[in-house]
């Protein structure tokens, strides 16, 4: 099955959080905090969003930082993706 955003929507697979600590310190499952970094899966079109054109920023198979709250959580075929908007992603990692 295949996601396809609409407008300036973007779908995101979150890149896997370190185990370990600078200094080697090995964290649970529960003290990891949640990443703020994916990979760009899928990109909307742009055009017209609210009044304002919209031209996308973002490529698949960028790497990118996301606002922490930001996005909608779907599971799809035992995969956990987000969708954001465009304006949720706050850069892009080179």
């Amino acid at each position: 099955m295949k996601l396809v955003p609409l407008g300036d929507r973007v779908v995101l697979k979150q890149v896997v959080a370190e185990e370990t600590t600078k200094s080697g310190i090995v964290l649970p499952g529960a003290a990891k905090e949640k990443p703020q970094q994916a990979e760009v899966i899928a990109v909307g079109p742009g055009g017209v969003v609210d009044g304002k054109e919209v031209t996308m920023q973002v490529k698949v198979g960028d790497i990118v930082i996301y606002s922490k709250y930001a996005g909608t959580e779907v599971k799809l075929d035992n995969e956990e993706l987000i969708v954001v908007r465009q304006n949720d992603i706050l850069a892009i990692v080179e």
